[in-house]
């Protein structure tokens, strides 16, 4: 039995506790904040006309199997804990000239959906596209998504054959697939917006990505009763169930890796290490190797930072009719990725997009708003918190309201104005983010999203990397699938 501990309670981190639990390992996790559950962070706001629940972080389940499989390795059943829906549609696109298009989990209902709203050769494509985002699929959930990956030798050694290699179009990005298979700019806009599901520009992402929208609009999109946040209650509940010690407000300051092993963690306000056998990093890799584990030569990787995100939570009277996911996007899309990454090589500074893409969840639970009302989610993709020319200094006065106000604007000119209509909003910038969960910047995703993510295995023996910024790489199942990764490798007590 190893004495093992877990530093944050995000979904990567306590998905890990819970398997290496049921290993028969001692397991204690740290989490520095109040609660559990990390990015997948929930806000409760009461009002006379009723109370309402916010997801304030992931608002949908992919790859359900995933969990299912977590919670069996537990011992469990996913249904004893939770209550998954499935969405149809997934998502509703509301595109530049009005034109809607809603995803389904059925590949020939959704191209039959596409010839519909754009035309028998754009469905055409779509299903060309998506032959080559199988093959894409097949070979990164063969070889990568449940496998350690430590350094690009290890990805080149993989067993991929040559078709493999010609989906996944090394040095290929995810624009560049699409205006290769797409002519309808429609369609390459819903293919573009996967790569912010890593927190990358699609210009710059690898074509990889492409198997994104395959696992989405292959195995489904699903909603959890009570809201997304639930998952992380039903971690914690099994974690506790197999004797984890969690311990809330207790922040992690330093690992102790003299030797070149773990052998401690340093607790703030506390003067005792605590001895541990190994340790598993739940938290953004920027922090690991700049404050818990110095190291530079690690640290220099992770200077290509991901997208942040800038949120509105709105209580609004009455029933818009809007579907549980609605995204509506810009008339120019690169103007928006101009703005949120800007060109720090050429000395231009990010900045709010002016005309951003707008995604809008209103979940149809009334476990989650009072009778009479929506409790809505507004997200815009936003530069991350800073001063440097990469960010923006959301702490300046003014700013957060100016741009909330701007976001409304933009939601009223697409065609849905909710502004005389609400009960209440509240703000949560990148700034917010980063001082709630400790995610440098805000920045979502830990680095922006390519084939090779920070490894799970750390650069001392006994030191593991779990989550959305380590490999396999950000999202709900990603993280729990870096949970599997790092229990398997640890290996039974």
């Amino acid at each position: 039995m190893a004495r093992i501990v877990v530093v944050g309670a995000g979904v990567g981190g306590l998905a890990t506790a819970a398997r290496l639990a049921a290993d028969g390992h001692e397991v204690t996790v740290f989490e520095r904040a109040d609660t559990v559950g990390g990015k997948l962070g929930r806000h409760v706001r009461d009002t006379p006309a009723g109370t309402f629940h916010f997801d304030t972080g992931p608002s949908l389940l992919t790859l359900p199997d995933v969990f299912t499989d977590l919670f069996e390795a537990t011992g469990a059943k996913l249904d004893e804990y939770l209550d998954p829906v499935p969405l149809d549609p997934i998502v509703r696109h509301v595109f530049p000239d009005g034109t809607t298009l809603d995803s389904c989990a059925d590949p020939a209902e959704f191209a039959a959906r596409i010839g519909a709203a754009l035309g028998d050769r754009a469905a055409a494509d779509w299903q060309r596209l998506w032959r080559r985002a199988a093959r894409v699929w097949a070979a990164s959930s063969r070889d990568v998504l449940r496998r350690p990956v430590d350094s690009p030798r290890d990805l080149a050694a993989l067993a991929w054959r040559l078709g493999d290699l010609a989906a996944i179009a090394p040095g290929r990005t995810l624009r560049g697939l699409g205006r290769r298979h797409l002519a309808d700019p429609r369609l390459r806009m819903l293919l573009d917006r996967y790569a912010t599901y890593t927190g990358a520009d699609p210009r710059r992402a690898p074509a990889a990505l492409a198997a994104v929208p395959y696992a989405e609009l292959t195995y489904g999109g699903w909603y959890l009763r009570g809201g997304l946040a639930t998952l992380a209650d039903a971690l914690l509940s099994r974690c506790l169930d197999l004797g984890v010690v969690v311990q809330t407000g207790a922040t992690v300051t330093r690992i102790d890796a003299a030797g070149g092993r773990v052998h401690g963690v340093r607790l703030d306000g506390v003067a005792a290490p605590v001895p541990v056998d190994a340790v598993v990093a739940n938290c953004d890799a920027l922090t690991l190797y700049r404050d818990l584990l110095p190291s530079p030569r690690r640290l220099a990787g992770l200077t290509d930072r991901s997208l942040a995100g800038f949120v509105l939570l709105l209580g609004v009277t009455g029933s818009t009719g809007l579907a549980h996911h609605s995204v509506f996007f810009p008339g120019d899309y690169d103007a928006e990725f101009d703005a949120v990454f800007g060109d720090p090589g050429r000395g231009v500074r990010a900045r709010p997009a002016p005309d951003p893409t707008v995604f809008v969840t209103v979940a149809d639970d009334p476990l989650v708003r009072p009778d009479g009302h929506e409790a809505w989610f507004v997200l815009v993709n936003a530069p991350r918190q800073g001063t440097s020319t990469g960010a923006v200094d959301w702490r300046r006065p003014g700013l957060a309201e100016a741009y909330a106000d701007r976001v409304l604007d933009v939601l009223a000119a697409r065609g849905v104005d909710v502004r005389d209509r609400l009960l209440f909003r509240e703000i949560r910038t990148p700034a917010d983010l980063d001082a709630a969960t400790g995610a440098p910047g805000g920045a979502i995703y830990g680095t922006a999203g390519g084939l090779l993510r920070p490894a799970n295995r750390g650069p001392v023996h006994g030191l593991w990397l779990v989550g959305g910024s380590s490999h396999p790489g950000g999202g709900l199942p990603m993280v729990t699938l870096s949970a599997e990764i790092v229990a398997t490798e640890i290996g039974v007590a």
